[in-house]
């Protein structure tokens, strides 16, 4: 417990409040009026008063979602209602659990008003799939308030044979009821999602081998010849595998994005932000050799005028069963390039320049096979100086 000793709880006291573990600042003036500052950086006010029936401790709001003056005033009100032996939330909010918006209303709200405005259209796509694949088939015609968090859970524990999907689905219903929240749609601290144990996930790491990037070229050579991938899908890929780009960067790209003189791409508009791609001579090669169409900026041609090629997906299914590469993904040829990069001796504040990372530790997934590489770089060097010693000595087998 802490108290704010020279000040009120304020926007501005509370945005500086940094903490190594939760701590609950107390306001100077009003008696319970707190607010709760977690490690992570999450902030929420919060009253403790007694009533009749004891001591209780009540949740305001979240910082950010309310503000300061907001929180004060409604700590207030809570404080007097819980002296007075009432409930500290008003009756009528309870009264409303069953009515208003239903969930497939508010996420049509959600999608049209806050996704497709503020988010990446593969993020709006991503968040499109996992509202009309999972939430709204299983609360669509519940009201928003009527959702609890046993409801959350059962869902969560019926996607739990797919961890990341069930994840994500949480992730998504509970950005969800915080829009509601916003909107004034729900009480503050109504969100069901805030406590559920989302399931661990093991990050899939799937790298080509020598052998089978060669039958990837092969397969890729061939291509031409024996249909199933244009000439832009085998451009793609090699591009993929050669700079270590994303799919949708190397879709999305431009002829005005490519600089083949300077051996670099400029892209404004990466997931991570704008960023510039260093070509090396083999992808400047790939992109040198194919065709420009008239009238179409794009580099990877779709099939209708003037369009990019907007999935990979069916020429790579054909390209991946040809080089017998049964489990690979296509974001696998960016991990791949990672593998390599790191076999070569790079290190990973490179790799994660080359590969537009913009957090160390995104990059720090790859950490162990730099391990690998550093163990098998030892036993070569070891291997070799023993190969010696045994020369000088005339020894020719044990140690």
């Amino acid at each position: 417990m802490a108290k704010l000793r020279d000040a009120t709880i304020s926007r501005r006291t509370v945005e500086a409040l940094k903490v190594g573990k939760d701590t609950v600042f107390w306001d100077r003036e009003l008696t319970g009026f707190g607010v709760r500052v977690y490690p992570s950086g999450s902030k929420y006010y919060v009253v403790q008063t007694r009533g009749p029936e004891g001591p209780r401790r009540i949740t305001v709001g979240r910082h950010g979602v309310i503000t300061a003056d907001q929180a004060r005033r409604r700590a207030a009100l809570m404080i007097a209602r819980i002296k007075a032996g009432e409930e500290p939330i008003p009756e009528p909010i309870v009264a409303t659990r069953n009515t208003g918006p239903t969930v497939a209303e508010v996420a049509e709200r959600y999608l049209d008003e806050h996704v497709a405005v503020r988010c990446k259209p593969r993020t709006a796509e991503a968040y499109s799939s996992v509202i009309r694949r999972h939430i709204v088939p299983t609360f669509g015609d519940m009201s928003l308030a009527a959702v609890g968090r046993k409801h959350v859970t059962d869902l969560h524990y019926a996607l739990r044979e797919v961890p990341s999907t069930a994840n994500r689905t949480v992730d998504v219903l509970s950005r969800l009821f915080a829009m509601g929240e916003a909107w004034g749609l729900l009480p503050e601290g109504a969100n069901p999602c805030r406590y559920v144990v989302k399931y661990r996930e093991r990050p899939r790491e799937r790298f080509l081998t020598d052998e089978e990037l060669r039958r990837l070229g092969r397969v890729l050579r061939e291509a031409k010849d024996e249909g199933g991938a244009s000439m832009y899908a085998v451009a793609a890929i090699r591009l993929l595998l050669l700079t270590g780009c994303r799919r949708n960067e190397i879709l999305t790209l431009r002829w005005a994005d490519v600089d083949l003189d300077g051996g670099e791409l400029s892209l404004a508009d990466s997931k991570t932000g704008a960023r510039s791609v260093c070509l090396p001579p083999a992808a400047v090669k790939v992109l040198a050799d194919l065709p420009r169409v008239r009238g179409n900026q794009w580099v990877i041609v779709g099939r209708k005028r003037g369009t990019h090629m907007r999935d990979l997906s069916d020429a790579w299914e054909t390209v991946r069963k040809r080089a017998d590469l049964e489990d690979v993904r296509l974001h696998d040829l960016r991990h791949s390039y990672a593998s390599r990069a790191l076999a070569l001796g790079e290190s990973l504040l490179v790799i994660g320049k080359l590969l537009g990372h913009t957090q160390v530790e995104t990059t720090a997934r790859y950490a162990h096979l730099a391990r690998d590489s550093v163990r098998e770089s030892a036993a070569r060097i070891a291997a070799s100086i023993r190969a010696d010693l045994h020369a000088a000595k005339g020894v020719s087998n044990g140690a």
